[in-house]
């Protein structure tokens, strides 16, 4: 089931989740000129803040804010996060290693 791109980036996440809209690699040939099928290329390890949930409660029951917002750019890890569409990503905020 695919989403349409609006309804994608109207999606609220949940307690530290973050919706993150991954760059797309527009190169797909190598300096030799050699062409790359779309399976061979890696995911993007880059994108866009969209939206963040509230945070997640600690052992005390408070809600630590999520530290990232909307607009702002991110490294993640290669492997994190749950696909949402083609381009979209949504992820723990423990799985963000920094903002740019």
């Amino acid at each position: 089931m695919s989403l349409p791109i609006e309804r994608i980036k109207k999606i609220r996440p949940l307690h530290d989740r973050v919706l993150v809209e991954v760059k797309s690699e527009t190169e797909n040939k190598t300096a030799g000129g050699i062409l790359l099928p779309e399976q061979t290329k890696e995911r993007p390890q880059m994108g866009t803040v969209i939206a963040t949930g509230p945070g997640k409660a600690n052992a005390q029951g408070v809600v630590q804010p999520v530290q990232v917002r909307a607009g702002e750019q991110i490294f993640f890890g290669k492997y994190a996060g749950t696909e949402v569409g083609e381009n979209f990503i949504i992820l723990r905020e423990d799985e963000i290693f920094g903002v740019v």
